[in-house]
């Protein structure tokens, strides 16, 4: 059976790609386009990943990554903050926030697998 990833995530085009790259590796993917959104989906599905991007419309990938980590059966699943933000310190915010891991866009496609299964 394969494993399921939640992708949070407003920009199609890396929708687009973030998708692809994992159905390619056997992996079930939901897509959500808020953060919102993207809680009531890992509430109501099984999830074993979760990949966050941080520049969200509403509600930023901290604020849904907090939310996130508040309800119990969420606490322990892995979480990646997938983002363009480099800045020094945003890395240690992304995981205080909630997050376990930190990926920088734009996303390299040749390793992007490798960073994604460390978590699984």
């Amino acid at each position: 059976m394969s494993k399921t990833i939640l992708v949070i995530e407003d920009n199609e085009q890396n929708m687009y790609l973030v998708t692809f790259i994992l159905e390619r590796h056997d992996y079930h993917v939901l897509q959500a386009q808020t953060g919102r959104e993207g809680l009531t989906l890992a509430k109501e599905n099984p999830i074993d990943l979760i990949l966050l991007d941080i520049q969200l419309p509403e509600l930023d990938g901290y604020a849904i990554a907090r939310m996130i980590r508040e309800v119990d059966k969420l606490k322990e699943i892995p979480m990646i903050a997938v983002t363009s933000y480099a800045m020094s310190g945003d890395r240690e915010k992304a995981l205080e926030s909630g997050c376990t891991g930190y990926i920088e866009k734009p996303i390299n496609p040749d390793t992007f697998m490798k960073e994604v299964q460390q978590f699984l």
